[in-house]
């Protein structure tokens, strides 16, 4: 019996409609595809940063059409302020976040900032942003990061970091990564490498880093926008003078406006009065500096021309109007030190005020005052004659009194010796050691027993004689509400430098209202 064929392994099974026979597919030809071109990022516009991309380690190229993503750094507790200032002046979008304020604009926005904020401490602009979790990343980043389109390799660079719970180790080895990441792009690019200036560079970068992203900036400022151009040599000397972005933000502070009288009676080398003389007079604040754009590729010399020729006219109208008049601007101050006086009139005088346009005079604030004419005064003990060859003694200081029933008093006021050594100690406690200097402060000096009789005598006299008018201290001394007898309507948290401040203000009320 013959058997049937056998069938192939692949018709052995029989689907239920009948067998299915192989259909073999049809043979194309192949033909290579050539392989998609990604788009090549755009050159970087140095009028334009990088924007951050969240999904990609890489940074992008702006969009076309983009403004500047800025940041300007401020004393802590003024952010609020500044965003104000930033958006009278033009800027778009403010961020108000902690130590500055984060916006957008074009270059001439850029520039007017520059010149014209009073209470930023730079203008940075962002050109890079991605993930970062440690120093090699770091360095790809800045390494891929187009500097030549900003400046060349003959120009001078110094690099700062700043970090927020980064993982980063060490700031000064991120830092040293960031500079040496810069100075191989331009060895290969240009076969030579910008050189190191700490202390007057021509370029500065700055990095900050937190627990996830880095983000890079370029500094268009160069030197810190409160350093005006008008201080002196004598300046430099003895304590260090409040900033003038700082005693400007405390103006807003209190509340001040141009036209509104205001009053410094500690005034040191005036720096609060030479603030508010200048917004009077709208002197713009940054017209006797230069600024770190004015060095880098793509300046606009003559936009930043206009902005300045501008400026100096309204200011000089000002000026003008001001001599001509004959008038005060409603601003005084005084001292009891008479060389802290004539220290102001000049530093008044170098940053472009008119002569005689604020009040200066010698004055104890503090001082105490004459008896009442309805009182007798108790008749003074006969002094002894002085011997011949003795030199006269000095001649007391004015008492100070309000030359308007209504106004505003802004000052920074010293503070005793035990304060300045708790504030400025170099003790730091150990792991688990609490610190000592709540429970056995520094002893009692004669001069603190002095600053506290002074401080008192200072209350006396706001409320004897400033009723109707608001009191603003800046002062880092819990206890100085204590001190003036006084309590503070606004306590408001500020930082002069590293050192923790109050803003103490005041509203003194007339005395038939109290």
């Amino acid at each position: 019996m013959a058997h049937p064929p056998e069938t192939p392994r692949s018709d052995r099974r029989t689907p239920r409609n009948g067998p299915r026979s192989p259909q073999p597919r049809p043979q194309q030809p192949y033909t290579p595809q050539p392989r998609p071109q990604q788009p090549r990022p755009q050159p970087l516009n140095p009028r334009q940063p990088y924007t951050q991309d969240k999904t990609s380690q890489q940074p992008v190229a702006p969009r076309p059409g983009a403004g500047l993503q800025l940041f300007a750094p401020c004393p802590r507790g003024l952010e609020p302020t500044l965003a104000q200032e930033l958006t009278e002046l033009g800027a778009d979008a403010c961020q108000p976040t902690g130590g500055g304020v984060a916006f957008s604009g074009d270059a001439t926005l850029a520039m007017s900032v520059n010149l014209h904020s009073r209470i930023a401490s730079r203008v940075l602009m962002r050109v890079a942003a991605a993930r970062c979790r440690d120093e090699d990343e770091l360095y790809k980043l800045v390494r891929r990061t187009e500097w030549e389109r900003w400046f060349s390799e003959r120009l001078t660079l110094r690099v700062d970091v700043s970090a927020h719970r980064s993982p980063l180790r060490s700031l000064n080895f991120a830092a040293l990564r960031v500079k040496d990441a810069i100075c191989d792009r331009f060895r290969e690019l240009a076969g030579a490498r910008p050189s190191v200036d700490t202390r007057s560079p021509d370029v500065r970068v700055f990095v900050f880093l937190d627990a996830v992203d880095a983000t890079i900036y370029l500094d268009l400022s160069g030197e810190s926008l409160f350093k005006r151009g008008w201080r002196g040599v004598d300046d430099s000397a003895g304590a260090a003078p409040l900033k003038e972005n700082l005693a400007a933000g405390l103006l807003a502070l209190a509340g001040w406006h141009p036209g509104t009288p205001l009053h410094d009676p500690l005034c040191g080398s005036g720096t609060l009065l030479i603030e508010a003389a200048q917004h009077t007079l709208g002197i713009a604040p940054g017209r006797e500096r230069s600024f770190g754009f004015e060095k880098l590729k793509g300046f606009d010399a003559v936009a930043f021309a206009n902005l300045k020729q501008a400026a100096e006219q309204k200011a000089a109208e000002s000026r003008a109007a001001v001599v001509s008049s004959k008038q005060t601007l409603a601003i005084s101050g005084g001292d009891i030190d008479p060389r802290a006086v004539e220290r102001t009139r000049r530093n008044l005088l170098r940053a472009g005020v008119p002569d005689g346009a604020v009040v200066l005079k010698v004055e104890d604030f503090g001082a105490p005052r004459a008896a009442p004419a309805h009182v007798p005064a108790p008749a003074p003990a006969p002094a002894p004659a002085p011997a011949a060859t003795a030199p006269a003694p000095p001649a007391p200081a004015n008492q100070a009194l309000p030359a308007t029933p209504r106004g505003i008093i802004v000052t920074n006021p010293p503070y005793g010796e035990r304060l300045h050594a708790q504030l400025h100690a170099p003790y730091e406690p150990a792991s688990g050691e609490r610190s000592s200097a709540a429970e056995d402060p520094a002893p009692m000096t004669a001069a603190d027993r002095a600053h506290q009789l002074a401080m008192q005598r200072i209350g006396t006299t706001l409320r004897q004689h400033f009723g109707g008018w608001r009191a603003c201290f800046l002062s880092p001394d819990p206890e100085l509400p204590r001190q003036l007898g006084m309590q503070p309507r606004r306590r408001t948290p500020l930082f002069n430098g590293a050192i923790e401040c109050r803003l103490f203000c005041f509203e003194i009320f007339d005395r038939p209202a109290r």
